[in-house]
């Protein structure tokens, strides 16, 4: 099934279901555009975290990583210490896999370097979609790539920069969820906002 419909009749993406956590995440934040440095360093942690798990795994804990990750300050992250990465293993709000616990810290100077060269990590990011959104007009689920060449080469380039849990698909994930692409789908009530 690609759609489905709720109680107040809104067409949305099938992808989201019925659970209210993510219908308001769709309804509410999946493909707006984000310009704000904070909030792609939110949901380049998120989608990290998110590798090999459900987007729902993920939201279901989101506050859980505000916490343990300083409210997503770039700065903070950026000098947790080795006994900072050992606590947040034990912490049940936040999926405690050491690689991507690690990650997260590595990614967090990284971005703090290409924010530093770029003016803004937003600034870099748009250069991959030629600095305004890729509007697609999807019809089914099954005509939503996992990877795209805009996702390969923002996601090599990641990686030369030091960044890691940024393949190709967790990337365009990325893409998505800060709306660098619209990919709701065409009978979407969001299509035509985002």
């Amino acid at each position: 099934m690609t759609k489905t419909k709720t109680t107040n009749n809104k067409t949305r993406c099938g992808w989201c279901g019925d659970d209210p956590l993510y219908v308001t995440y769709h309804d509410e934040e999946w493909g707006v555009p984000v310009t704000d440095d904070k909030k792609l360093f939110e949901f380049l942690i998120l989608e990290g975290a998110q590798a090999g798990l459900s987007w729902i795994t993920i939201l279901k804990r989101r506050e859980g990583y505000r916490k343990a990750f300083a409210d997503f300050d770039v700065e903070k992250v950026a000098r947790f210490s080795e006994k900072k990465i050992e606590k947040l293993l034990t912490d049940p709000g936040i999926i405690r896999n050491r690689l991507k616990v690690i990650s997260a810290v590595g990614n967090a100077k990284a971005f703090i370097k290409v924010q530093k060269e770029f003016g803004s990590f937003y600034n870099y990011a748009m250069q991959f979609v030629n600095h305004s959104p890729i509007n697609n007009r999807r019809k089914t689920l099954s005509d939503i790539p996992a990877e795209t060449t805009e996702s390969k080469a923002f996601s090599v380039d990641l990686k030369k920069r030091g960044f890691r849990f940024v393949g190709p698909t967790i990337v365009y994930a990325h893409m998505q969820a800060v709306g660098m692409v619209n990919d709701h789908l065409v009978d979407c009530f969001r299509h035509k906002h985002v």
